[in-house]
């Protein structure tokens, strides 16, 4: 009996060591079955596990049984959760990231094992470094703009002022110079013993003897009068200088020079001047005026030879003349001696612009000499002096000059044809006139016929009818019986 009761005991304490030992190595595989030959075993790299990832405990105590080292497991699973996480941020503040481990559980129980670290995608925040630190300082600083705003509107302004200087300062300077230049033509040419004063009684735009010489019209336009001579009724003499006293106009006849210009305008009295239509210029200003001037167009046209057996006008200058008569009879030697010569207008060319004689002038006065010739410097006003001289000497020249008779009838055909023309004009004028007065008050009645209403248009057309009848009714005359 012994034996039998020795061995039972000797195989209950093996059959309880080995459940121990079985549920101990089994206790973290619960739920599965036996599928062993069905997993492959992966090789495991040691560099794949960090020890952010997962937090790993020693223990040198042994197995314990299953309800204990699961309780133990629970407990410290949480604690390495709290020390991951922990660790994890310590980790991504002072470590760069690394990529995820590798090492996958696909055979593992989500409900089961409770507790255990869930890996999530960290992500990157990108470290501001020190090259974008000034310039993201220096895009977010707005002192250097609004320095510069005040740098661009503080050169706005000054240049504003200083144009505004500028042109103060210039204003008066060319003021002063046209000025200066204006009196000293008066003092070259209408003072005592000067050429308008031995050949004009009057002199200045007042009758007394202090009165001004000069009429100043604006800054640049001065105008001098002078009358009491023969032949005819009076001079005036416009200055047009530069509009120096304009700083705009200052720079532009830096870049298109102009000159300065003094036109006299000769008022002839109607019974000292024939019928004479004559013109001198240069060549391209005399096609010119020719083309636009309106007597010149009509009764003259360009000589392009000169009268036989006669010296003639420089080759620069162009004559516009009613006939060869007259453009030689107007031209004479003493002229072109001290003018219009080849030698003397190389001279004196600079200073001449036009001359144009007409008794057919367009304007209030019919019968007028034109003069126009260029300013020199105020200091050389000596160089025009025979340019001036030739007023005078063509007023008298005007005065005594007669047609001869051939002549004289080819200009009155002229001014015949021309007067019918003119008149034509005048009555074609006149019709166009009342026409535009006719389809004004023809407009105006319609429009006065829109507004009646159907009864007034009604006895509007029968009264229209009614005189159309009786206008197309024989005339009856009748007679008294006797």
């Amino acid at each position: 009996m012994t034996r039998p009761a020795s061995f039972l005991r000797f195989l209950s304490l093996l059959l309880l060591i080995l459940s121990s030992s079985y549920v101990a190595a089994d206790s973290h595989f619960e739920g599965f079955e036996g599928e062993e030959d069905d997993v492959v075993e992966e090789p495991i790299d040691s560099h794949s596990f960090k020890p952010t990832d997962l937090s790993l405990t020693r223990s040198d105590s042994p197995p314990s049984p299953v309800t204990d080292s699961l309780s133990e497991n629970s407990e410290l699973n949480v604690k390495s959760n709290s020390d991951s996480q922990s660790s994890k941020l310590e980790s991504d503040q002072s470590k760069p990231s690394y990529p995820p481990s590798t090492t996958t559980f696909d055979y593992w129980d989500e409900d089961e094992f409770e507790g255990l670290p869930v890996q999530q995608p960290q992500v990157e925040t990108p470290k501001p470094t020190e090259s974008t630190a000034p310039a993201d300082d220096q895009s977010t600083d707005p002192k250097p703009k609004t320095i510069f705003n005040k740098q661009q509107s503080y050169t706005v302004e000054i240049v504003c002022v200083s144009f505004l200087i500028m042109f103060i300062i210039n204003y008066f300077t060319g003021k002063r110079e046209n000025e200066n230049l204006a009196l000293s033509w008066a003092a070259k040419f209408a003072t005592k013993d000067s050429i308008f004063e031995k050949n004009f009684s009057l002199l200045g735009v007042g009758e007394g003897d202090d009165s001004p010489l000069l009429l100043k019209e604006g800054q640049n336009v001065f105008k001098f009068y002078a009358s009491g001579r023969r032949y005819c009724q009076g001079l005036l003499a416009t200055m047009e200088l530069k509009s120096r006293h304009d700083l705009i106009a200052r720079i532009y006849n830096m870049i298109v020079p102009c000159k300065d210009e003094i036109t006299f305008e000769v008022y002839m009295n109607d019974d000292a001047m024939d019928h004479v239509v004559f013109a001198l210029a240069k060549k391209k200003a005399a096609k010119t005026m020719q083309k636009e001037v309106r007597d010149l167009q009509r009764f003259a046209g360009i000589v392009t030879q000169p009268p036989s057996g006669r010296k003639w006008v420089s080759e620069e200058l162009g004559v516009i003349s009613e006939s060869k008569e007259v453009a030689g009879d107007l031209i004479t030697d003493a002229v072109l001696e001290q003018v219009f010569g080849e030698k003397a207008f190389e001279k004196l060319g600079k200073g001449f612009i036009s001359m144009h004689f007409s008794d057919q002038h367009p304007g209030k006065h019919k019968k007028m000499l034109l003069f126009k010739f260029a300013l020199p410097d105020a200091n050389n006003m000596a160089d025009m002096t025979r340019l001036v001289a030739l007023v005078p000497y063509y007023i008298d020249l005007i005065g005594r000059y007669k047609l001869s008779s051939q002549a004289r009838s080819k200009t009155e055909a002229a001014r015949s044809k021309a007067a019918q023309e003119t008149y034509k004009e005048l009555q074609n004028a006149r019709q166009e006139a009342l026409q535009k007065k006719k389809a004004e008050r023809k407009k105006m009645l319609e429009e006065a016929e829109a507004k009646l209403n159907a009864e007034a248009i009604r006895k509007k057309e029968a009264k229209e009818r009614a005189r159309q009848m009786k206008k197309g009714m024989p005339k009856i005359k009748m007679t008294r019986a006797h």
